[in-house]
């Protein structure tokens, strides 16, 4: 076969250099035809659009075209047409084929409607498929537009330890790192587990956060951000959990929870838009296979303003509309952490707008959030969206040592672990804001995917390390 430079087929439908030679390679997707010819749906993953490659048969061996079915990966040189048919621009004219790779019948992806479900279990596969393919090269771009609205506004890129020894969140629901052999664990006098022959000399765990790193870096470089990995050893099989997930997290010093909630708006619509500005083919893919409102529903958080309410007003107007014969699975009274229909409800059913809700009651936030002069509630702001709930949370953090001290006490968070967390308050402290955004949250609303494990590569939940 001769040696001829492969083009990526996103380039071959947008070129007009019709009767050139070219070379294509990809996987099939579908063949199909008569006698004299074949049409190859051929795709390469740089577009959701395949190219069509017309094979006359004559000009073929015929064991060569017995292997090229559904899955198997091809080289193709060929003329570039203009397209007769109707849907694309350009096709390929084919004057030699080589197989690279054959499938055999048991390829799982054959032409038809496959479940989620089927295809989470064949994760090595589906992003093969239309789907997966749209969802992660939208992935990709959500990453590039959160570097660039940063980098663009002076923020750093800070990177923040995977392996950490606090419990940012107070969860405790973490995983252990540990090189212990866990056949054998040595106790101490007390029967706790003795750490001193551990790896690092003490009990260490996978991050939930880079949170508090994130605070130390504001504290000097001005404006930071975070954006890897993160872990909850979290028993839920919810559609909206993962065990390991990632977080952007940025901290921003001299910040108040103005400036936090304005800052949280402008990053959000920045992505939105650019999902839209690079993505429609895939985004209008989606919006056509999974839901019908995808495209509407970005437009709609792009073209509103935010609604800033606090949440002693969000929990009246949800108790004024259970007055009015509303049912909620779940009770609503002031104190109640909101739950997902709550936060819906505020922005679907009644402002009809993504709402930014502020001053939670203390008792059900962190500890190193600013507390209020009313002594009940902190400076929390969550960002409510429609279809998701809550996408965004953060707060203005507590920079007075004192009540920092004492609520981290209150809250059974030890100090001796946080030390050097608590000393960002004894020298130079300023008054610093930031929050936090889950990744796949954010594709669950860009891609309108209603289940978390299906805008990560490979998901990891209770009972599932596959891949």
């Amino acid at each position: 076969m001769e040696k001829i430079s492969r083009t990526k087929i996103i380039d071959l439908l947008a070129s007009d250099k019709f009767g050139t030679t070219i070379n294509v390679k990809g996987w099939v997707r579908t063949r199909r035809g008569s006698k004299q010819v074949n049409f190859i749906a051929l795709n390469d993953g740089s577009t959701i659009n395949n190219i069509q490659v017309v094979v006359d048969l004559a000009n073929f061996d015929e064991e060569m075209l017995k292997l090229i079915t559904t899955g198997a990966c091809i080289s193709v040189n060929g003329t570039l047409t203009e397209s007769v048919g109707s849907g694309q621009s350009a096709e390929v004219q084919a004057t030699e084929i080589e197989v690279l790779g054959a499938a055999d019948n048991t390829y799982p992806l054959q032409k038809k409607g496959h479940s989620m479900e089927f295809l989470r279990e064949v994760a090595h596969l589906r992003p093969r498929t239309n789907t997966f393919g749209a969802i992660f090269r939208i992935r990709h771009h959500m990453a590039i537009a959160i570097h660039k609205f940063f980098h663009d506004r002076g923020f750093f890129y800070f990177h923040t330890p995977i392996v950490t020894g606090s419990d940012c969140e107070g969860a405790g629901q973490m995983f252990q790192v540990t090189t212990m052999n866990l056949y054998d664990l040595k106790h101490d006098e007390t029967g706790a587990i003795d750490y001193k022959n551990d790896f690092f000399g003490k009990q260490t765990s996978l991050t939930v956060s880079g949170q508090l790193e994130g605070e130390l870096a504001a504290m000097s470089l001005g404006a930071i951000y975070t954006f890897g990995p993160t872990f909850r050893a979290e028993n839920s099989n919810t559609p909206r959990h993962l065990a390991e997930f990632w977080m952007i997290e940025p901290e921003v010093a001299f910040n108040e929870i103005e400036d936090n909630m304005q800052l949280a708006e402008d990053f959000i619509k920045y992505c939105l838009q650019w999902a839209l500005d690079n993505c429609m083919d895939d985004i209008q893919f989606l919006n056509n296979m999974f839901d019908k409102e995808l495209i509407d529903r970005l437009n709609f958080v792009l073209s509103n303003e935010f609604v800033r309410l606090t949440y002693t007003e969000g929990v009246e107007i949800l108790e004024k509309a259970v007055a009015d014969g509303h049912k909620f699975e779940f009770p609503i009274f002031w104190g109640a952490d909101l739950a997902s229909e709550h936060e819906r409800y505020l922005v679907e059913n009644h402002f009809k707008k993504p709402v930014i809700l502020t001053d939670y009651p203390k008792e059900i936030k962190s500890f190193y959030m600013k507390q209020n002069e009313d002594g009940k509630t902190v400076r929390a702001m969550d960002v409510l969206f429609p279809k998701i709930g809550e996408i965004i949370g953060g707060s203005q953090r507590e920079e007075d040592y004192e009540k920092l001290s004492r609520r981290a006490k209150e809250m059974g968070v030890p100090e001796k672990d946080i030390w050097w967390y608590m000393d960002t308050r004894r020298y130079g402290t300023a008054p610093h804001s930031g929050f936090g955004l889950g990744f796949e949250r954010l594709l669950l609303f860009v891609t309108g995917m209603s289940n978390i494990r299906d805008v990560i590569p490979f998901p990891r939940t209770p009972n599932n390390a596959e891949f």
